[in-house]
């Protein structure tokens, strides 16, 4: 066998896929081919009251299948809020689960199949160094994700994040195995959603693929063994193909669909991008936005944005993700200055020429995000410079990201770029 020293061999995997306004009333059908007959629905208080939930239950029940519904999910899912969904999913049998919702009831649906499948702790199969990072001892049973926000792109992703609310950081679960069976996205589903919510979902899309654009090549990592290949495996050109489709999309639609919710074209856009995205960093990974993010997310003080749950203080994943972006590849545009002006290029070919080529893409991402009411840098959600060591130390814990940076982060880059991103305009 030859020997390298650098990876050669790179993965990529998605989750089939059923698109298109009134994909979601043939579940029933589908889950039905896959073996189940007993399925569990998850959402969250939010989503339950649209309907749709119901709908797809109808849709299931149509299909031959029994349905229960457990809509106690929590909005940025918690270990927690991820416990007590796992409990109440032990108290019957299932062969089948339909998540309905954004990414946090697709995560914890996830969470809940890994959980009722292999019993363990939930520290065992957290990711390192806050957990124990150990793999599924086999295949999950079916998993359909019927997203209603364009954003996580988790209906395509191996992973479920969460708040770990004593450590006041984020993590979550990575492994092959979790990514869903199948994905069911209805542009319809979509019309309702606010534009607040709009817009931060939106940014997570946009984040989603600049990062696995930007990130450090497959080929430029040590080799793996067959046993040792992790999810994220590096920017590659499936991924890099997927992520170009992205943005074009993104540049048409994503200021359409902020500004006009009802507009059938743009939300149908956006919910594409989500899952091209998702194709594109659900293999190639995402690093600094995302790594600065879980901190900004986890040790948030009085900050409630509008249209979401008002009972406590968040920062909704999306926006927390866009803060830093601008700054964050300021500091990656060296390791590949034509991809970070290609990306600009796509999302805005006329953007005026700046300057410096460094601040093209941080140019292009601070107009759209004044212009879709993204918060003003971390200081938009209560952050000042006294905080910015304890969100470096946040960010140190995102190991299984940062080493996804196409450069090397220390802890004086992060506190630089987290003092640039005080203000991002």
């Amino acid at each position: 066998m030859t020997e390298y020293l650098n990876e050669t061999v790179f993965t990529w995997g998605a989750t089939p896929l059923k698109f298109g306004a009134g994909a979601v009333d043939e579940i029933g059908w589908d889950l039905a081919q896959m073996g189940a007959e007993r399925v569990l629905i998850v959402t969250d208080p939010g989503v339950a009251a649209t309907g749709v939930p119901q709908r797809v239950a109808d849709a299931a029940k149509a299909g031959g299948l029994t349905v229960e519904v457990y809509d106690q999910v929590h909005v940025e899912p918690t270990d927690v809020s991820i416990q007590a969904a796992v409990d109440f999913a032990k108290q019957s049998e299932w062969d089948g689960f339909i998540a309905v919702g954004g990414g946090s009831s697709i995560d914890t649906a996830k969470a809940i199949n890994l959980m009722t499948t292999y019993p363990a702790d939930l520290y065992d199969y957290v990711n390192k160094p806050i957990g124990q990072g150990k793999a599924p001892a086999g295949p999950l049973k079916p998993l359909v994700a019927v997203p209603t926000t364009a954003g996580t792109g988790s209906e395509t992703t191996p992973v479920c994040i969460m708040d770990f609310l004593d450590l006041k950081v984020k993590s979550g679960i990575s492994h092959p195995r979790l990514r869903p069976t199948m994905a069911v996205v209805d542009p319809l589903l979509t019309l309702s959603m606010p534009p607040e919510v709009t817009a931060a979902s939106g940014m997570d899309v946009l984040c989603h693929a600049l990062e696995s654009y930007t990130a450090k090549p497959f080929d430029s990592f040590p080799r793996h063994r067959a046993e040792t290949r992790v999810a994220y495996c590096g920017a590659n050109p499936i991924s890099d193909a997927w992520t170009e489709q992205a943005l074009t999309l993104l540049a048409r639609s994503f200021r359409k669909a902020v500004l006009n919710g009802g507009d059938l074209a743009a939300r149908t856009d956006m919910m594409l991008a989500a899952t091209f995205a998702g194709m594109g960093f659900g293999n190639a990974g995402v690093h600094i936005p995302h790594a600065c993010a879980y901190p900004i997310a986890g040790r948030v003080k009085e900050y409630r944005p509008k249209n979401y749950p008002q009972d406590e203080a968040m920062v909704p994943h999306g926006e927390s993700v866009s803060l830093t972006a601008p700054a964050a590849f300021r500091f990656t545009f060296p390791t590949n200055p034509e991809k970070h002006l290609r990306a600009a290029r796509i999302l805005d070919p006329h953007a005026p020429k700046q300057h410096d080529a460094v601040d093209q893409l941080p140019f292009v991402l601070s107009s759209l995000m004044r212009d879709i009411g993204t918060p003003n840098g971390i200081g938009g959600v209560g952050y000042d410079e006294s905080d910015i060591g304890d969100l470096v130390e946040g960010t140190l814990k995102q190991e299984r990201l940062l080493t996804i940076s196409p450069r090397p982060v220390r802890a004086e880059d992060l506190e630089a770029i987290f003092a640039q991103s005080i203000e991002n305009w």
